[in-house]
């Protein structure tokens, strides 16, 4: 019962494997969207990406490989198009909804 488990023993958890339908994928995207977090979905893009098989997107969004990789890696700020792209790639869009808007303080509004 008081058998300690070492972190060395466990295995690495990957995003990828776990992005096993296209619903999978549909509801990871839109829950990383939903927070707003620029990195995280760049991150997520790449998981989808390797769960599809980068070699296959690259192809399909007409990228290089590495030019792939090198725009999903942690802190790359890859341009809308290239995102675009590898989204299409993956047969994934973005939606875009209505959000309600905070009000202004219509007294800081110049006339």
């Amino acid at each position: 019962m008081n058998d300690k488990i070492k972190v060395s023993d466990l295995t690495e958890f990957d995003m990828a494997e776990q992005l096993r339908s296209e619903e999978d994928i549909a509801e990871y995207l839109s829950m990383v969207l939903e927070d707003g977090d620029t990195n995280e979905l760049i991150r997520a893009v790449g998981y989808v990406a390797k769960a599809r098989g980068m070699t296959q997107i690259a192809q399909a969004s007409g990228l290089g490989r590495e030019s792939l990789y090198k725009a999903l890696r942690v802190g790359a700020k890859p341009q809308f198009e290239t995102i675009s792209k590898v989204l299409g790639a993956m047969g994934v869009g973005l939606k875009v909804v209505a959000t309600p808007i905070a009000k202004q303080d219509n007294h800081a509004v110049a006339h």
